[in-house]
């Protein structure tokens, strides 16, 4: 038996990259999958591909900043599949945009669904794995936390809440049996990261990174950063005066 065997892992942003990726790879390894994501098309051709693996998938399409969509789609999983063992908070969006240009609203928009959206799909599960005393909380957060970056103000802002919204659980649920894992990886290859002209380091294909995504979660990693060569810069920048890291940051886009 692996980790995940028999385990109900609900999944937010599963309908694509690296959701799709992760839903996918525990299905083959035995977990039961509630799929949750805006687009149901994608989504049931994503729970036929997780049933031909022998377990059972569930999809529920709701937008993660609908905190009553996403609560009914838990209600739902719980109800088909049993109690939530995992959930992987799991949907984001990027974006590219120059300060000058980024928009109050659109800014809003990414913080909606990066952070709020989380916090909600956290509200939907975390009393039910208190009650039980078991289950853990995983948030799919990026190196980007760690420092702003060029023309992604509002993405960087919302992975370093993320992160430390998930780290303030970690330690508010220390002795409840509930664990939290909080995953920061480079870039891999997604729609998010697709077409893109800016030079990319370590640049990894999904597989991999969603291989390396499920280690982490099955060694049960309070924190997981990847690939080591990229985590390795982005904290030793931290280190830095900030003069120095913005010249090197200003040189260094990931974005156009």
């Amino acid at each position: 038996m692996s980790y995940w065997t028999n385990k109900v892992v609900m999944i937010t942003g599963a309908s694509s990259g690296i959701g799709k990726g992760i839903a996918l790879e525990i299905a083959s390894r035995g977990a039961h999958v509630g799929l949750l994501a805006r687009r149901e098309e994608l989504l049931k051709e994503i729970v036929n591909e997780a049933r031909a693996r022998n377990v059972k998938a569930v999809a529920a399409a709701a937008d993660v900043r609908d905190i009553k969509a996403v609560r009914e789609a838990a209600d739902r999983f719980r109800r088909d599949l049993g109690p939530i063992d995992i959930l992987i908070a799991n949907a984001g969006i990027g974006t590219s945009d120059h300060a000058t240009r980024l928009t109050p609203e659109h800014a809003a928009n990414v913080i909606g669904i990066n952070v709020l959206g989380a916090v909600n799909s956290v509200g939907a599960v975390l009393p039910e794995m208190v009650e039980r005393g078991q289950g853990r909380l995983v948030a799919i957060s990026s190196l980007a936390a760690y420092r702003g970056l060029a023309k992604s103000a509002a993405y960087c802002a919302s992975k370093a809440a993320l992160t430390a919204y998930f780290e303030s659980l970690r330690i508010d649920l220390r002795h409840t049996g509930v664990g939290v894992t909080i995953i920061h990886p480079g870039f891999i290859k997604t729609d998010l990261t697709s077409g893109r002209e800016a030079k990319m380091p370590y640049l990894m294909e999904l597989d991999t990174g969603v291989k390396k995504i499920v280690s982490g979660i099955e060694k049960e990693k309070a924190i997981y950063a990847f690939p080591w060569q990229l985590a390795t810069i982005v904290r030793a920048s931290m280190l830095m005066p900030p003069a120095m890291y913005d010249w090197i940051a200003e040189r260094n886009s990931f974005r156009e």
